[in-house]
């Protein structure tokens, strides 16, 4: 089965502000940029490469949209990210929306993983998302308003050789989802959280084993790799109002078996 055509915008977001991590480059983050702009929304992106991060807000100015601020953050480091929200509401006035997709994989067997590859995948996948959504509840509570957005994985629920670290990170990044959804219900903050099963894109080939992502493909019932917008366009439904009565949900973007 093939891809679908690209959405029309239908101004799902217009009016509101966007701040996304992990938006440079070619996978979900950059995806979901271009997708909130077009959806009507203002929008800040970071990331922690800083030509990668140039090329995205150029290439989001080159195809006639309006080109989103900017700054560098690396989510492993509080004061990046207390920067990052500082400039976001000061230059979006608010933030309305946060996106988190930062984080970080990688494959190694438990009995041969060392400390510090555990540990790295944890610091940017759950820890980072921790810090920035704590930097979120602290600018939203007090609004009475906004929407966070986790992107999870379908590795936080089922096994894949290799990938102890990244899936007992995502599992925490849904429990993180669910728990600060409860503490943001009173004051209309909702947090949920997409999980999904395979996106392609070019780094993705760099950093997978040769001939995994075959195999994963082959797993889908579609017989295909989910488009990048493909997810954004489920982040988009979640961060919009379209989804006002959905909050600590992980909504599976998957055509894979049960």
């Amino acid at each position: 089965m093939s891809a679908p055509d690209y959405p029309s915008p239908r101004g799902l977001l217009k009016g509101k502000t966007v701040l996304i991590t992990a938006a440079a480059g070619t996978g979900i983050g950059f995806a979901t940029a271009k997708r909130c702009v077009e959806e009507g929304a203002r929008v800040m992106i970071s990331d922690l490469h800083e030509r990668r991060l140039q090329e995205a807000t150029e290439k989001l100015a080159a195809l006639g949209l309006e080109q989103p601020c900017s700054q560098l953050c690396d989510v492993t480091d509080e004061a990046q990210v207390q920067a990052l929200f500082a400039a976001a509401a000061q230059t979006l006035g608010h933030v309305d929306v946060l996106v988190n997709n930062a984080g970080l994989g990688g494959f190694a067997k438990v009995a041969e993983m060392e400390d510090a590859q555990w540990q790295r995948v944890m610091d940017v996948t759950l820890t980072g998302t921790m810090r920035m959504t704590r930097a979120a509840l602290k600018h939203m509570l007090p609004r009475g308003s906004g929407a966070i957005v986790n992107n999870a994985s379908v590795l936080g629920w089922r096994a894949q050789e290799g990938q102890a670290h990244y899936a007992a990170a995502k599992a925490g990044v849904m429990a993180l989802t669910r728990c600060s959804a409860v503490e943001g219900a009173e004051s209309g903050v909702r947090v949920n959280a997409v999980a999904p099963s395979l996106a392609m894109h070019p780094f993705l080939e760099k950093v997978t084993p040769d001939g995994l992502l075959q195999e994963l493909q082959a797993r889908e019932v579609m017989k295909r790799a989910a488009e990048p917008f493909e997810i954004a366009n489920v982040i988009i439904f979640l961060a919009s109002d379209q989804s006002s009565f959905m909050t600590g949900e992980v909504l599976s973007v998957s055509s894979q078996h049960a």
